[in-house]
């Protein structure tokens, strides 16, 4: 029977991408879903479109970054970030073909027992209703969902679905009863991680560079006090507020 590997932010990372897939000893029957922000800041935005665009196991939530492009593609009047102008020129070799892609991905897949969205879930709000600004970009309560300061939307979560979301960048999988976050800041010189619903597992690689310049202070605490890359089958019990997290603001984005 095949299994569900739910992957973190990949930022372009494709040489992670590759390590980890190897890792979790991919097979031919397994089921592939990522987070979202599968491009931006890393230096291989176009071999991980390709690898899911070609390969029917992977699918994707759409990110922040990936919906900045579609967006800018649509010709709505969005402002892209240095990094995002880079990748849609990197891009432009076979734009139709990408933005295509990028048109259909989804705001959050339903696995059954756990949801996949790109930065969380507003409490209280049925799914239905969720705004596509807090599906992408949430992190605190509050009426600015960008916030990095304040209460985590996943510390007062309470839904029948367990959540797996990407977008808030932190040293080891952020924690609460029913949600994991799963940016463990690759593009930053952190970690790749996967979670594999049926083993209740975590799978982690560590990042081959830093690829974003603004990682240096995660990339420095990441050496510091990081555990080497994990493998656990018991997922261990973690404080919503990670305070690790503070020192990270300046990288988080």
């Amino acid at each position: 029977m095949g299994r569900t590997i739910v992957i973190g932010d990949i930022h372009g990372c494709f040489d992670e991408l590759t390590d980890l897939l190897e890792r979790c000893e991919l097979r031919a029957d397994d089921r592939v879903v990522a987070v979202g922000d599968l491009i931006v800041k890393g230096s291989k935005s176009r071999e991980v479109l390709d690898l899911f665009i070609d390969d029917r196991r992977f699918s994707s939530v759409i990110g922040n970054h990936d919906r900045a492009l579609r967006q800018y593609w649509r010709g709505e009047p969005i402002r892209l970030t240095k990094g995002q102008k880079k990748t849609c020129a990197e891009l432009e070799v076979d734009r139709e073909r990408y933005a295509n892609y990028l048109r259909e991905l989804p705001f959050y897949i339903d696995l059954g027992t756990h949801l996949v969205v790109h930065a969380g879930l507003r409490p209280g709000v049925q799914l239905k209703h969720q705004m596509a600004s807090d599906l992408t970009e949430l992190r605190t309560m509050g009426a600015n969902p960008l916030r990095r300061k304040g209460v985590p939307w996943y510390s007062v979560y309470r839904g029948r679905k367990t959540v797996l979301f990407g977008h808030w960048p932190a040293r080891l999988p952020r924690r609460s009863a029913r949600a994991i976050g799963l940016d463990t800041g690759c593009v930053y010189g952190g970690h790749l991680t996967a979670f594999i619903i049926e083993t209740n597992q975590l799978v982690s690689v560590p990042a081959r560079a830093t690829y974003d310049p603004r990682g240096k202070a995660l990339r420095r605490t990441t050496t510091r006090l990081s555990k080497p890359p994990f493998d656990l089958n018991i997922l261990p019990e973690a404080n919503s507020y990670d305070p690790i997290a503070s020192s990270l603001q300046a990288a988080s984005y």
